[in-house]
């Protein structure tokens, strides 16, 4: 890939430089990232009032959860973080072969992500583990633990929603990579996404240990 066929960035009229263009859309993102923490906080904090109150369903719930998976799929997204963060280090060292790979090799451990979460849901589905009434789980048939794997479902399933989400967008960057590659000039929108991207990392790192290790 040649740098001078790369994408070249373009002032908006309502700035009056590309340094403060480029402010004002980092500060745009960081103002929805800041959003999304506040819709995971809420669940967190309801987990922990019903946690308050169900100590013992929650721990016997959470030691029925697949440590190894839940552990797998952290290292999963912690690696998918370095080769996100590696693909915007590659664009502003101009380094442009290294971008798509990068992208793509996150993409691949997005889905691998997705897959061992299936994995997990069929087997929890297979023992009559479902969300609300659904559930008829008799090894753990307590109030206390049906609530936990509604809130399992509902967080863990919002969060491959934000999986998804970003994996489109990091597929559409590689793509937009690879006719007009991004390089030090003009790599704004590869930064944003990779943001977004580290987003959904740290929310599942949060989300490990709730469900998987308080136990």
């Amino acid at each position: 890939m040649n740098e001078d066929r790369g994408y070249q960035p373009v002032l908006a009229e309502q700035f009056e430089d590309l340094e403060k263009q480029g402010h004002a859309a980092r500060l745009g993102m960081w103002l929805f990232l800041g959003s999304e923490v506040l819709l995971f906080a809420g669940l967190f904090a309801l987990y922990g009032a019903y946690r308050a109150m169900y100590g013992a369903d929650f721990q016997a719930a959470a030691k029925h959860n697949d440590l190894f998976l839940g552990t797998l799929n952290t290292f999963v997204l912690i690696t998918s973080s370095f080769t996100v963060a590696a693909s915007v280090w590659a664009a502003q060292q101009g380094k442009t072969r290294l971008v798509a790979p990068l992208l793509f090799t996150t993409g691949a451990l997005a889905c691998v992500f997705m897959v061992v979460k299936a994995i997990e849901y069929r087997a929890h589905f297979h023992e009559g583990i479902f969300p609300g009434a659904g559930y008829h789980f008799a090894e753990l048939d307590t109030y206390g633990a049906r609530t936990f794997y509604t809130l399992y479902y509902f967080m863990t399933g919002l969060h491959a929603l934000h999986v998804i989400a970003g994996l489109t967008i990091l597929l559409w960057m590689a793509v937009r990579h690879l006719r007009r590659p991004f390089g030090p000039a003009h790599h704004i929108p590869l930064e944003l996404g990779g943001l977004y991207w580290h987003l959904v990392d740290v929310i599942w790192i949060f989300l490990w240990p709730l469900l998987y290790l308080t136990r």
